[in-house]
């Protein structure tokens, strides 16, 4: 049992945290008061592969782990959190693609989302339908040689910023085997979007409902086979999990590390605060726990690169056990920053703000805690 990363490994992490360093942590506080994230943006993190990470590298992609993938989204979160999330958001895109697109599919659409000249968004929850993704009511009806799509999206990252997106839909029965994935193309008639959201974090993506209105998208934007849409949903979602548990280990590590800085120079009653022993304490629980959810998110990776019967379980707890601690550790930054962390001159508050969905999307933190013990009930049956 090897806990140590290789050297291609490592050279990955500083690969995105050095890009991060330079091109994102920079714009980060001006980006999320435009609201948005430059378009220039996305061309050069794809010049490192990070437009297809798991992309097949017959497709032309960097045809990583998830292991190592989780090691990109880590060091870019160290810069921003909100950009790195977004930047999965793609790659889950680009990977259903290259998985169960025909080759046909691909050939239209791989390329430029590998470059990242076309940017994708991921078309799933509804007004009313959130945990339950299987009741969404957005139709595709096939007509000839098309599908006319009618209903909403809700809470969609990249909504009227991105290029295209894939939609699930229901083409069929209720339930989960009705539903399709379809790819619909930016300037699409019928396709509109709802207002900006105004959000608590990750306010430098744009984030809208995205509308259909008698949509007319031609048959061969099926992704895949029609009725598998739910089942290719539910396959990205054990690495979309293990994502944005990286996403919270890399922010909040940015935080502790700036934290750690802080409390050497501000001084109190006559000394740095990091003498304290109380603070030391604080500092001791924070670092046992980031090392904790590192170590729990690299397993839970790992089994899912190796295929283990138990990685639905396991990518499921460190979801919930990596956002928490990533969550409780910048909140505690931010106390030992006392009123400075409260302004966001200093970086911090942004953190708290941008890290507290992530225990909402990807699966509740609620659900992950039904698989895990669904899980651990099948396996006393057995």
């Amino acid at each position: 049992m090897d806990f140590a990363l290789s050297e291609e490994q490592q050279a990955i992490f500083d690969m995105a945290a050095a890009f991060g360093a330079e091109h994102i942590a920079p714009f980060a506080r001006q980006w999320e008061t435009d609201g948005t994230i430059p378009k220039d943006l996305w061309p050069k993190l794809a010049a490192l592969g990070f437009g297809g990470l798991y992309v097949s590298e017959e497709s032309g992609g960097a045809g990583l782990t998830r292991l190592d993938a989780t090691l990109v989204f880590e060091a870019l979160s160290m810069a921003c959190p909100s950009v790195a999330a977004f930047l999965s958001i793609h790659n889950m895109c680009a990977k259903m693609i290259d998985t169960f697109g025909s080759d046909a599919m691909k050939a239209r659409y791989l390329p430029a989302a590998l470059t990242m000249e076309t940017v994708f968004s991921y078309c799933l929850t509804e007004p009313g339908s959130g945990s339950d993704a299987a009741a969404l009511k957005t139709r595709a009806a096939h007509s000839d040689e098309n599908y006319v799509l009618n209903g909403t999206k809700a809470f969609i990252s990249g909504g009227g910023y991105s290029d295209a997106y894939i939609a699930m839909v229901r083409t069929g029965e209720d339930g989960p085997r009705g539903i399709s994935a379809i790819i619909i193309d930016d300037g699409t008639p019928g396709l509109s979007f709802g207002g900006l959201e105004d959000k608590m974090g990750w306010r430098s993506q744009p984030t809208r409902q995205v509308q259909f209105d008698d949509c007319v998208v031609p048959a061969a934007n099926l992704l895949g086979i029609e009725g598998d849409g739910f089942r290719y949903a539910m396959a990205g979602l054990d690495g979309g999990r293990l994502n944005i548990a990286a996403c919270s280990l890399g922010a909040a590590q940015s935080a502790l590390t700036a934290t750690l800085s802080y409390m050497g120079e501000r001084k109190a009653f006559g000394k740095p605060i990091d003498q304290f022993q109380a603070l030391q304490f604080r500092l001791a629980d924070m670092e046992i726990e980031m090392e904790a959810a590192r170590v729990m998110l690299r397993q839970a990776a790992w089994k899912l690169d190796q295929g283990a019967p138990d990685a639905t379980k396991h990518c499921a707890m460190a979801k919930k056990f990596v956002t928490e601690a990533g969550s409780r550790v910048a909140d505690q930054c931010l106390q030992l920053h006392g009123g400075y962390g409260y302004l966001s001159d200093y970086g911090i508050e942004k953190i708290v703000r941008d890290l507290r969905v992530h225990q909402i999307l990807e699966g509740t933190n609620e659900i992950m805690r039904l698989i895990v013990s669904r899980q651990m009930l099948a396996a006393r049956g057995s």
